[in-house]
């Protein structure tokens, strides 16, 4: 969440006001402006103005966002203390007498107030923090303390002109600016090294802050701190940039994972600071503190990159799990699969190898399944097809899905496609329930036997499956189909040669147009069966020997409606029945039941429908004589483009150019059938 103070005019007007007045005073430091009464102002009026400023913007910040409240109430009340500390210092220290503890005090109370706040922002989401980069924020701060000791305090002690003890006191004050540093760090470290607005500016404040500390430790110690220099406009600069982070968005940085750039190059430059300052020692005097201070860096830095290299084996070895793992049912996947035959393959003529049985399956009736139920409910079936196959050969072999509604199994030795584990495996992946069944077809090949390569013995394995299938598909639907020509020759035994022309036709057609054999195999049964729904017409309709009225019209027109739902009763069917359904469509969108329009008909019920109507018009009616072969075939051509398809039409007219062909070895000759519509309307 993002919290402004006031308008964007108010905070430009507060932000151009503390610009003044920092410059003021810095001007002031370097020029000595104006002379006594401006030094005053400055030095005193514009000087606290800034801290008070800095504390004012921490604590209304807190009173008005409840959001990390407790902490913006420490680190204003830090800012308070620290201000009310410098007025008591300022009203003290021209007198003689002066007490001036309780500004030390103040400035004492200053550090854990503040070292509170930042904690308490440290914390902050610290659910989302690994644990890493605590570690990173702990080198750091090492790090740094280590420079300071070595470059800052040393000096300051070498050059001290006051009792140890004073000294002492000038050096508490930098040294607790390496702790407010080391918090510092450890929040830009739990950023990845990207912290936002509001850790930068307390990072800039609390160098601005630390660097004060430490000229005045230093100047103090050999007696040359000046209250109007430079050093002293540091601080109320300091406590300005505290304030304006308390209304900086905070944007805490989830870490996704941890391994980004920057996660490793910062420690990384960390340990190398330390390393250098080591060798420094070896050339100049270093301090024992400084030393031990880089030293526990480094062996730091030590235990995070043995912690990063475990991560990085872990993550490889994730990865790599993950990229031969099947995402949605946990099982091997294809990349697997192809590892796994090449070593099958490459295992081939050693003297302890028995050869591998690869089974190939592929689910029959699951894209009804997942189209009836649902793409959820679909992947849940998968997954339990897929645990069963699992427990089937667990301890025998291997089970892959390769993707979609495809699985495999490797197993050890050379296994016949009857033996019995191979029935188990089919039988695990077979689910029936109300309204659907699901089974699966399956190719299997053995290695090295029957195939000297992985891709060798997987494409084989699926033409062999691809072939079962299409039998057990063929053969079900033909069942179907002799059953319901059975119930059509009970009830119109007289129908036999219409639909058997009507098929012979319709698969000639076909395979002039190019489809392959499953397609003509529905074209095949559709051409039989495209008027199964005229079972539910009356005989009074059927056979009536006058025109239709129009209600009889309607009703003969639920004909292929009928038809649809008989034939969609069986999965293996479901694909004749949509052919069934559109066979009375017109290529103009005048048909029935649907109305649709041109190559948004089943380019099935086309063929059906041409050749439906041809076999009409030359046929033996009772109502009416019937058509010459090319005047049949002039009728067709008068309506390409409006009743029929035109390219089905052009196509047919060359199929029987020379009479109508004989029936065609897979277009079984139908035993019975029911009549046409009659002639081309």
């Amino acid at each position: 969440m993002q919290h402004h103070m006031g308008g964007l005019p108010l905070r430009r007007m507060l932000a151009g006001i503390t610009a003044l007045g920092l410059t003021l005073l810095f001007a002031q430091a370097l020029t000595d402006f104006g002379g006594v009464w401006v030094d005053a102002v400055i030095d005193d009026g514009v000087y606290l103005a800034l801290q008070l400023g800095g504390a004012a913007a921490c604590l209304v910040r807190a009173a008005r966002v409840r959001d990390r409240r407790p902490a913006w109430l420490a680190i204003g009340a830090a800012i308070l203390v620290y201000a009310l500390g410098d007025a008591w210092w300022g009203l003290e220290s021209g007198r003689i007498d002066a007490y001036t503890w309780p500004a030390d005090l103040a400035y004492v109370a200053f550090y854990p107030l503040c070292l509170t706040g930042m904690a308490l922002l440290l914390a902050d989401g610290r659910d989302r923090v690994a644990a890493r980069l605590w570690v990173d924020g702990l080198i750091g701060g090492l790090t740094v303390g280590a420079v300071a000791v070595a470059f800052a305090y040393a000096p300051v002690l070498d050059a001290s002109r006051v009792s140890t003890t004073q000294t002492a006191l000038y050096l508490a004050y930098p040294l607790a600016d390496l702790i407010l540093i080391g918090f510092v760090l450890t929040a830009f470290a739990t950023q990845a090294w990207r912290p936002g607005g509001v850790w930068v500016l307390l990072g800039l404040g609390t160098v601005v802050f630390a660097t004060a500390d430490t000229l005045f430790a230093y100047q103090s110690a050999t007696g040359t701190f000046d209250d109007d220099s430079v050093v002293s406009a540091l601080w109320p600069a300091a406590l300005a940039l505290f304030g304006w982070a308390a209304w900086q968005p905070w944007r805490p940085r989830r870490i996704e994972h941890e391994f980004g750039r920057q996660a490793f190059a910062l420690p990384a430059a960390f340990a190398g600071i330390a390393v250098a300052l080591l060798c420094y020692g070896q050339f100049a005097d270093l301090s024992a503190a400084a030393a031990l201070l880089a030293t526990a860096a480094l062996l730091v830095a030590t235990v995070r990159a043995g912690w990063t290299f475990r991560a990085h084996t872990r993550l490889l070895r994730a990865t790599r799990a993950e990229a031969l793992t099947d995402g949605l049912t946990g099982l091997a996947n294809r990349r697997r699969l192809m590892a796994d035959l090449e070593r099958a393959v490459a295992r081939a003529g050693a003297r302890d190898d028995a050869g591998h049985t690869l089974v190939f399956f592929d689910l029959d009736g699951f894209k009804g399944y997942n189209d009836g139920f649902g793409h959820a409910a679909g992947d849940m079936l998968l997954d339990r097809l897929a645990s069963r196959l699992a427990a089937v050969v667990d301890g025998r072999g291997r089970a892959y899905r390769l993707g979609g509604d495809e699985f495999c199994v490797l197993l050890p030795g050379t296994l016949g496609a009857n033996d019995p584990l191979i029935a188990r495996a089919v039988a695990a992946l077979e689910e029936r329930g109300d309204g659907f069944a699901v089974g699966a077809s399956y190719g299997v090949v053995t290695i090295p036997h029957e195939a000297d390569s992985a891709t060798h013995a997987l494409q084989l394995a699926d033409q062999r499956m691809y072939a079962a299938k299409d039998a057990s598909r063929q053969s079900s639907r033909r069942q179907t189909c002799d059953v319901l020509l059975q119930v059509l020759r009970e009830r119109e035994p007289g129908l036999h040669d219409h639909l058997n022309g009507v098929a012979a036709l319709s698969v000639a057609v076909a395979r002039a147009l190019g489809l392959g054999s499953e397609q003509r195999d529905e074209v095949a049964r559709a051409a039989e069966l495209h008027d199964i729904g005229k079972i539910a017409i009356p005989d009074a309709i059927l056979h009536k020997p006058g025109p239709l009225d129009d209600d009889e019209w309607q009703l003969m027109r639920e004909h292929t409606v009928v038809g649809d739902r008989i034939l969609g009763a069986a999965p293996a069917m479901r694909p004749v029945a949509r052919i069934v359904r559109s066979s009375h469509e017109r290529w103009d969108g005048g048909g029935y039941p649907d109305g649709l329009v041109g190559a948004r008909i089943p380019l099935g019920a086309r063929i059906v429908a041409v050749c439906d109507a041809y076999d009409a018009m030359t046929s033996d009616r009772p109502y009416q004589r019937p058509l010459a072969h090319d005047a049949a075939l002039a009728e067709l051509r008068r309506c390409a483009g409006s009743q029929f398809d035109p390219t089905v039409v052009d196509v047919f007219c060359a199929v029987v150019a020379d009479g109508p062909p004989a029936p065609a070895p897979d277009a079984p000759t139908p035993p019975a059938a029911e009549a046409a519509d009659g002639a081309v309307r």
